[in-house]
């Protein structure tokens, strides 16, 4: 398993992770057989959301003795009252479900306190300027969570996160059928049985967010990476085309600022397929290849940093250099954090010989040539 700094915090995940939510399903026994066989497997970082009280007790019986070698995300405002998950912001709710969330999980502090599911802009602002964000604040001062974190489908809010100083890392959905869809306020949009023809490429604002968080050193961990296992089938996914775990966590992990894609697994068995991306072949990875050729929205003349392009004759990196070369663009001025690290790339854009391999190479028709010119030309 490697590992990845997750943002600015400091902390160490897993890049294959535990979303949680699955396990709802399961008793005692099966939730504590998933938990093994992630630790097993070196998946360090698991995200609770879930209010519901059992599945919350089982995570927290599965952890006992153990609890200091996960780094756990727990939410502020997912609640359970009258039987039923309920997203709220009243703070007399949000106070019993946090502490309800600590004394099944049977620990006195949660490592991220994930502002919960913000997807309204209005929202977010009415969370960043009131009593919620000081009690967040609050538990953050007295120890009971290390870093303050949210979750979010919608790239604005995101944005709004990113930028607020406040929030240290963000949970939110990337896939390539996702990135595609410009920004909404209602969730469902991304699970339509069919999109709009003419979506190409990544939205913008979707590729803005992850280059301010790589910039902010916000980190972002990864939920809906299968697209809730859409992207599994020609028939269900948006690009007519099957992707695998594979290759879905493959495209998550090359967006900047990603640390950690959160899986969901039912069974040791769904843990080891997504794990499996540690010992993948290249051929494995390869989504691009499989986009490329999709009846519908391939992403025509966008680098997605797919690696496609490599080997390079004199050694440059680049899926790197154009990953730098776009953060840089998206800044009037260059960066310093970029510049030097393309500064320390053992070769670079200025040492391309143009012989045009990569551009055969590349499954989306990139102009690479003409984009390592642009780059020597900006760094």
């Amino acid at each position: 398993m490697k590992y990845r700094e997750l943002g600015k915090t400091g902390l160490q995940v897993s890049e294959i992770g535990l979303g949680a939510e699955w396990l709802e399903r399961h008793n005692a026994k099966e939730v504590k057989e998933v938990i093994d066989c992630c630790e097993s497997q070196g998946i360090n970082i698991l995200d609770c959301w879930m209010s519901e009280p059992n599945v919350r007790s089982n995570i927290g019986a599965a952890l006992k003795g153990r609890r200091e070698k996960w780094v756990i995300q727990g939410h502020f405002g997912s609640t359970w009252q009258k039987g039923q998950y309920v997203r709220t912001r009243n703070l007399d709710q949000v106070k019993a479900a946090f502490s309800d969330l600590l004394a099944r999980l049977q620990t006195d502090y949660i490592d991220i306190g994930m502002i919960h599911f913000v997807d309204e802009e209005a929202e977010f602002h009415r969370i960043m300027e009131g009593e919620f964000l000081a009690y967040v604040k609050e538990q953050k001062a007295q120890g009971v969570i290390r870093h303050i974190g949210l979750s979010t489908h919608n790239p604005r809010v995101a944005k709004l996160a990113a930028l607020s100083g406040q929030v240290e890392m963000i949970l939110f959905s990337i896939n390539p059928a996702f990135d595609l869809l410009p920004a909404s306020e209602d969730m469902n949009t991304y699970f339509a049985d069919t999109y709009e023809e003419g979506l190409g490429g990544i939205d913008p604002e979707r590729a803005e967010l992850y280059g301010i968080c790589e910039r902010q050193g916000v980190g972002i961990t990864v939920m809906k990476g299968y697209a809730g296992g859409r992207l599994f089938s020609a028939q269900t996914s948006p690009f007519g085309v099957a992707l695998t775990p594979v290759q879905c966590i493959h495209y998550a992990l090359t967006r900047p600022a990603v640390a950690s894609v959160l899986a969901g697994y039912d069974t040791p068995e769904h843990v080891n397929a997504a794990v499996a991306y540690e010992t993948a072949s290249e051929e494995e990875k390869d989504y691009a290849s499989v986009l490329a050729h999709a009846p519908r929205h391939a992403y025509s003349g966008q680098c997605t940093y797919c690696g496609h392009c490599a080997p390079c004759p004199v050694g440059i990196d680049i899926a790197m250099v154009n990953k730098l070369y776009d953060l840089a663009m998206m800044q009037e001025q260059v960066p310093a954090t970029v510049r030097a690290h393309y500064g320390a790339l053992s070769a670079n854009a200025a040492d391309c010989i143009a012989c045009g391999g990569c551009q055969e190479r590349c499954p989306f028709g990139v102009a690479v040539v003409e984009r390592m010119e642009r780059a020597k030309t900006l760094f």
